[in-house]
């Protein structure tokens, strides 16, 4: 096997480095990221919904809609809402689901 020339093996070992500081980084991101949740259950706020807030926070508007209108055919279709369910039923129908 061949070895790689000073320049290729120096420029492997900054990126190697780097990679390894980005993923220091995520796993303290990761730490605090899960003592925001701790603080906010601390202060009474059901954490299971705020990690759903962000999910869908991250989508987009239509997006969004189309899970919902797929999670009300199956919902509807397993019997679990009612056909003249309101929006808001439905709205705390999906939040449960997750």
């Amino acid at each position: 096997m061949s070895t790689l020339q000073a320049s290729a093996q120096k420029q492997l070992r900054q990126l190697v480095e780097q990679i390894e500081r980005l993923e220091e980084e995520k796993k303290q991101l990761a730490s605090d990221i899960r003592d925001k949740y701790l603080e906010a259950k601390a202060v009474g706020f059901d954490v299971k919904v705020l990690r759903q807030i962000v999910r869908l926070r991250k989508k987009s508007q239509e997006e969004r809609q189309e899970e919902e209108t797929v999670l009300e055919v199956y919902m509807h279709a397993l019997g679990m809402l009612d056909s003249n369910a309101s929006k808001e039923a439905f709205a705390d129908a999906m939040i449960a689901a997750e």
